[in-house]
């Protein structure tokens, strides 16, 4: 095996040559010490963050730009017997490190098994006397590890879960050299269950509908994979503390009553145990929904802290009809400290807690302004939004990406607690039904989460079971689909394409004497942000910036969220 430097085992990787270094010799054989230059810095517009640029342009398109949160790849190796949750385990996790922004894959080589052996017969195949069988295990063991070291190298990961029994130290050191050969770290997690009833209940929730047993009855098919299980009991070699104290490893006993952390090497390893000793299994049911209608949501402004409308209030009133029907004792209540929900909690007459980070995501300049307004004063802002709608950061606000890292204390708490009721905001629903959901980056901030409905979520085996619950209360549609044109030089009604329609009061909203009042602008006292803003050339006098009878967008059109 070649042998690496400690700095290229540090790094997993080989040392890059600086770009603007030459590959050839320097004439007369000198040695060319030109120092190199510092890089020129601008500030890229759709994150607002400094990177180095060429001619005033940035060196590499945001969205090429990964964030690595590792020094060197990380492989996971699941550990256990069959029916232990490795496989519930491996999906949560690669759930979790995808939606804080940590590219993630799982490598399942059951999966592999079952494309190689069209057919499964029996428990036969995994006895340790049948040759054959072992032989295809393997390859398909070395297949899927392959495909892991493409990923991890060739396109873009940084975390692989390589899913599977692992229960020999054998196979354990075959992995290891693996890691080693391709400069990745590894990080066992073992699974250990002695309590029949719970290896009794995954086997009938989980096993049983696997594609192996589709044509099997259910006693047959659970004494079939209990015969299965014994095959690996014989030649089981669990994680050791002293035995195996050189590798990083967590250890999970009983579903979480106890835990064994040894050699937590870096950032994500800590994050990845913080984790895992926060997931249960216990049955329970988390009910999102946004605060009920407030006046802002009417007038069409974005953030702000509004009170409720008499339609939001109505709202509050018919959750708590709702939430006393579902006869839950211990159920817990979260609000953001924004006026609107903690009015629509109040309504429930039930202790609530106040959560500072589910406050709705800040719009920077853009607080408490319409879309048209933000287009006329900050088209450009507008228009890179909508090219990158989760990247994109307001000036002096968030993105979704940064909501995202501020949510994370909320989805660790609600994974440790049982039934809980959380009431938010839009930009905050969809990033916590994202998690739940599995949704990515580029789904997650166009997810529906309509006023006045309830989505109640009951985690399953590898998923999550959605019911949407209208509360038959009218609202204002508060989603805007992408818009088709996303072009930095795009027209005012091309922006504007798929903004929802508003229920506005009568009468033309105070607007400044130079500007045509939109016939789709609210009556509402100007911004505070925007009244001594002198008028943008695109708000000059002139034509309305939308027809007054423009049908609504198919895609804009109210319903129940697609999940």
């Amino acid at each position: 095996m070649k042998h690496r430097s400690h700095s290229e085992q540090h790094q997993g990787k080989r040392p890059r040559v600086p770009a603007a270094a030459s590959s050839s010799s320097p004439p007369d054989g000198m040695e060319d010490t030109t120092p190199l230059k510092p890089r020129e810095l601008t500030q890229n517009p759709l994150k607002k963050i400094w990177m180095p640029c060429k001619n005033g342009l940035p060196e590499k398109h945001i969205s090429q730009r990964k964030v690595c949160m590792t020094n060197c790849p990380t492989l996971i190796v699941t550990v256990g017997l069959p029916a232990r949750g490795k496989t519930y385990i491996s999906k949560k996790l690669t759930r979790y490190l995808n939606w804080i922004g940590v590219p993630t894959r799982e490598f399942n080589v059951g999966q592999y098994r079952r494309e190689f052996v069209k057919i499964y017969k029996s428990f036969e195949f995994f006895s340790p006397d049948n040759e054959e069988g072992l032989k295809i295990r393997r390859q398909c063991a070395s297949a899927a590890l392959n495909d892991v070291r493409q990923y991890l190298t060739e396109d873009a990961g940084q975390v692989a879960v390589f899913d599977a029994t692992n229960t020999t130290r054998e196979r354990r050191e075959t992995i290891i050299q693996f890691a080693e050969q391709n400069g990745f770290k590894v990080f066992f997690v073992e699974s250990v269950c002695e309590d029949p009833d719970v290896i009794q209940e995954n086997i009938v929730q989980v096993k049983l509908g696997s594609p192996d047993y589709t044509n099997c009855n259910t006693e047959e098919a659970a004494e079939d994979f209990m015969k299965r299980i014994k095959c690996y009991e014989n030649s089981y070699e669990p994680l050791d503390e002293v035995l195996d104290r050189d590798l990083s490893f967590i250890k999970i006993m009983d579903v979480g009553q106890r835990y064994l952390v040894n050699r937590v090497l870096d950032h994500i390893q800590s994050r990845i145990v913080y984790y895992l000793m926060n997931i249960h299994i216990t049955p329970r049911s988390i009910y999102l929904c946004r605060h009920g209608e407030s006046e802002l949501n009417v007038n069409g402004q974005i953030g702000g802290d509004s009170g409720l409308t008499a339609g939001g209030k109505e709202f509050a009133k018919k959750l708590s009809q709702f939430i006393q029907a579902q006869g839950i004792s211990d159920l817990k209540v979260w609000t953001s400290q924004m006026k609107r929900t903690i009015q629509t909690a109040e309504a429930l007459c039930v202790p609530y807690e106040q959560w500072k980070v589910l406050n709705e995501i800040d719009a920077g300049v853009c607080e408490e302004m319409m879309y048209e307004e933000i287009q006329d004063h900050y088209p450009l802002e507008f228009a890179l939004r909508d090219q990158d709608k989760y990247r994109y950061r307001y000036p002096k606000g968030e993105s979704y990406e940064d909501l995202v890292q501020r949510l994370e204390p909320v989805i660790m708490e609600l994974e440790r607690q049982e039934n809980v009721l959380v009431v938010c905001h839009q930009a905050v629903m969809r990033c916590l039904l994202a998690y739940f959901l599995d949704k990515t980056a580029e789904e997650l901030p166009y997810l529906k989460c309509p006023l006045h409905t309830v989505l109640k979520l009951t985690p399953v085996a590898y998923g999550c079971k959605v019911e949407s619950i209208s509360l038959n209360v009218d609202a204002v549609n508060t989603h805007r689909e992408r818009p088709e044109n996303v072009n930095v030089h795009r027209t005012t009604r091309d922006a504007l394409q798929t903004v929802p329609p508003r229920q506005t009061a009568a009468g033309p909203p105070p607007l400044s004497a130079d500007r045509t009042p939109s016939p789709l602008t609210a009556d509402r006292p100007p911004s505070p942000l925007t009244a001594d803003r002198p008028p943008s050339p695109l708000t000059a006098a002139g034509p309305p910036r939308l027809s007054a009878d423009r049908t609504p967008s198919p895609q804009t059109a109210a319903g129940p969220p697609r999940l």
